[in-house]
């Protein structure tokens, strides 16, 4: 069994103060999630500048399905961190090594796939999205060439993700980055072109994401072999990119749950937009202006569950339950901390900013003051389940969340909003959101407290069971088990 030794970015989660090693893995995070979001925000800014409306509306279709993707992606990648950290911690850096491994190729093989079925269906994928008929041009441009970026994307996401597993939050910081700054500097160029580039309209907006994803997967690839990281493999380890079905089985099992509540989340999210839509252009665009506040104010959450759970699944690994109790005590402060004084902030100065969006004149300006006012403080509440969620799940507890999500999702914020409406007015569609928050924390918190998570567990085995398994295979014909969901 390997011991870890010192990398670059690489930490050791079982050992030092648990608040410090906390806040200073779950910065770089935050700020790599800040800098996707800012990516986002200035590429759109150049395809409406340069294109118009029709355009910007292309994107937004192509980029609604490339959610769904990642939302998967993201779900397997959850798992394999779990994975990787767990093996990590039980000091069994080949367990690691074959938990990413066999993760990698099932998102790469499986990610082909999708990209050339994507290529082939998406008129008729657009066509289901009701498109409308000036934008599906260039929606259907865009969207073939997001979808040839796809296997690139997705490995980003989960490298980074598996890296972070191991303890290391700086390189997938620094690569992220690197992929932003491409994406944001190739926008302007191809889609006008400008200087000695071909002016390529939104086709260039969408082959400048390909070229930053390729060329920033290359470069951590790359990185990984220089710098010798933990989850580089060589010789017969590359051999754990053809996953068994025990490693399909284990990954999927846990990773579907996960992807589905990002999917549970948009479907509340796209349910509560056609309620507002209903109300007028002004409540809309207040709303849409509050959304992308709240997309930064929610940031921190994130970073902290992300956090959290990568600790948590290397002490659990080390079975250090000690610590794993000590890092959900400091994740619930340092994240209602951190998010109170962004949600006091964004309260005191809500006008200038968002006149940023809307101009100081416009009628929605109040009305999205109001929306913040009632509601922006339930991101308090769902920074703690965030932690709460990130814990259970890095011992694979994955569907008492998802559970959780959609009872308070739909029977709760949803119905509300429906119910209450005729009662309270427009209100209740802002009050919805805290009473939601409520009742996520409150159900996240007794399932934390009284719930089975800490008997269900998902585990690579040791060097020595693989192995076994591995002849017991060859004795039996069938492909070597590498991976098994204990419990």
């Amino acid at each position: 069994m390997d011991r870890p030794v010192t990398r670059p970015g690489q930490r050791d989660l079982t050992t030092g103060p648990i608040g410090k090693t906390l806040v200073l893995f779950a910065l770089p995070t935050m700020a790599a999630n800040i800098l996707q979001s800012l990516n986002g925000s200035i590429n759109a800014i150049w395809v409406g500048r340069f294109l118009g409306e029709s355009a910007l509306a292309a994107t937004s279709n192509a980029n609604n399905i490339m959610f769904l993707m990642f939302a998967a992606v993201f779900g397997f990648g959850m798992a394999a961190t779990i994975l990787v950290g767990q093996s990590f911690g039980r000091r069994d850096i080949d367990g690691a090594r074959r938990a990413f491994g066999s993760a990698v190729g099932l998102i790469f093989w499986s990610s082909i796939v999708v990209a050339t079925l994507g290529w082939i269906f998406a008129p008729q994928i657009l066509i289901l999205l009701a498109t409308p008929g000036e934008a599906m041009p260039l929606a259907l441009t865009y969207l073939r060439i997001i979808f040839l970026s796809l296997p690139s994307s997705m490995l980003m996401v989960l490298m980074m993700m598996g890296l972070r597993g191991t303890g290391d939050s700086m390189t997938p910081l620094w690569f992220g980055l690197l992929s932003s700054l491409l994406d944001m500097i190739l926008n302007p160029l191809l889609i006008a072109g400008l200087g000695p580039f071909p002016r390529m309209g939104i086709a260039g907006a969408a082959t400048a994401t390909l070229i930053a994803n390729v060329g920033a997967v290359a470069g951590l690839v790359g990185y990984i072999y220089w710098k010798d990281l933990t989850l580089r493999l060589r010789g017969p380890e590359l051999a754990y990119l053809f996953p068994s079905r025990e490693v399909v089985w284990a990954i999927v099992t846990k990773g579907v749950p996960i992807g589905a509540q990002m999917i549970v989340i948009a479907v509340a999210g796209l349910t509560m937009l056609g309620l507002v839509n209903r109300e007028g252009v002004d409540t809309t665009a207040a709303f849409g202006v509050t959304l992308q506040l709240w997309a930064y104010v929610q940031m921190p959450a994130m970073a902290v569950g992300a956090a959290v759970s990568a600790m948590a699944a290397q002490n659990i690994g080390a079975n250090k339950w000690d610590r794993v109790e000590a890092t959900t005590r400091s994740g619930l402060i340092f994240v209602t901390a951190i998010t109170t004084t962004m949600v006091l902030a964004l309260l005191v100065f809500d006008r200038p900013v968002m006149a940023l969006f809307l101009g100081g004149d416009s009628p929605a300006l109040p009305i999205a003051r109001h929306i913040q006012l009632l509601a922006t403080w339930n991101f308090v509440l769902f920074g703690m389940t965030m932690v709460f969620f990130g814990v259970v799940r890095a011992n694979g507890a994955v569907l008492g969340p998802l559970l959780i999500l959609l009872v308070a999702m739909f029977p709760v914020r949803i119905a509300f909003a429906t119910v209450m409406k005729p009662v309270l007015g427009v209100d209740a569609l802002w009050l919805s959101f805290p009473l939601g928050s409520v009742a996520t924390f409150a159900l996240s918190a007794l399932f934390y407290r009284y719930g089975n998570w800490r008997t269900a567990h998902l585990l690579v085995p040791h060097a020595h069971e693989a192995a076994e398994a591995h002849c017991h295979a060859q004795a039996t014909g069938d492909p070597a088990a590498t991976l098994h969901p204990l419990g």
